[in-house]
């Protein structure tokens, strides 16, 4: 048996991950599974090396070695065979103190700079490829250039380009980032919603805004991409709902096959951002067009899995284990 380990990278509840360790652990595929953003340094300890004299430490003698010790585990640095960086923590800001801020700083760029720089190592994904997809422009560009088709949209600041987007078609606002949002003490999400040129107001001053033309659509797709494995599911919501998440007890959901060349087509989206994982979303228009909407670079996926049947926690494990990564 291979014995090289599985990292697995996320916040302490973590249902979703947890479907993955337990299928790795039933492989008999050795795992550590850590927090990096809340374990550092109090309960993790690092200690990398690399350069000159440094060999003796990896065993290739190239690149990072050393140890990175979790409780009672402990990863050999050098023999890591895959990276699954799932959720974890953000690492602290540090407070307003320069010292706390200071070591955030370097807590964020040593221990994670080493992670994200580990010899032969598949990364499920990479932190750096996942930070860079989170950019809705990015996203917009490249599915243009990779043959997927996205509605109109505009960013901007103006309230009177605004006014003008929404007033030529129907359209709908949708934040360019999915934060949490207190509302009066309690979290809650930003969905998209319709807006009207008559609500647009000078607040759009205030910050950038993304407008879409709104597609008519008769449901939505989820479609996973594990390394060059697809899985779709159709969900269907009450008619009138723009955004699905606002209704979950109220949808339906069915695996469905994907168009013709869409599976090439998001295959080759992730590899232009050096993915290995992408939770697309598209809405489906009554002529079975599928348009673009966002791609989640660790968007969720275990209910679907069970919702629609689809064997999603078997192939994220075949990925970790097999430790090869598909785009190299």
């Amino acid at each position: 048996m291979d014995g090289r380990l599985v990292l697995v990278c996320t916040e302490h509840e973590d249902a979703t991950a947890d479907l993955v360790t337990a299928e790795l652990n039933r492989r008999r595929v050795p795992v550590l599974r850590f927090d990096p953003g809340q374990g550092f340094p109090a309960r993790v300890v690092l200690a990398a090396r690399t350069g000159a004299g440094s060999a003796s430490w990896t065993t290739s003698g190239r690149g990072w070695g050393g140890w990175l010790a979790a409780g009672e585990r402990t990863a050999d640095l050098s023999a890591v065979r895959a990276l699954y960086h799932r959720r974890p923590s953000p690492y602290p800001t540090g407070g307003a103190e320069q010292t706390g801020r200071f070591a955030a700083q370097e807590n964020r760029r040593g221990l994670g700079g080493v992670l994200g720089a580990l010899p032969g190592c598949l990364y499920l994904s990479h932190p750096q490829a996942i930070a860079r997809t989170e950019y809705k422009p990015a996203q917009l560009e490249a599915a243009a250039r990779v043959g997927l088709t996205a509605p109109a949209t505009l960013i901007t600041n103006d309230p009177t380009e605004a006014k003008a987007f929404c007033a030529a078609q129907s359209a709908i606002y949708k934040p360019l980032h999915a934060g949490a949002y207190d509302i009066k003490g309690e979290p809650a999400g930003i969905w998209a919603a319709p807006v009207g040129a008559d609500e647009i107001d000078g607040a759009v001053g205030h910050s950038a805004h993304l407008f879409q033309a709104r597609v008519p659509k008769v449901a939505d797709v989820r479609a996973v991409v594990v390394g060059e494995q697809v899985f779709s599911a159709r969900i269907t919501a009450p008619p009138g709902v723009v955004d699905w998440r606002a209704e979950y007890r109220s949808l339906t959901y069915e695996p469905v096959a994907c168009p013709d060349g869409m599976r090439e087509a998001l295959i080759r989206f992730l590899a232009d951002f050096g993915l290995n994982f992408g939770a697309f979303d598209f809405a489906v228009t009554a002529d079975g067009g599928w348009w673009f909407l966002e791609c989640n670079p660790n968007g969720q996926w275990a209910w679907l899995e069970d919702a629609a049947g689809l064997p999603i926690t078997t192939a994220i494990a075949d990925l970790l284990e097999s430790g090869e990564d598909p785009h190299a």
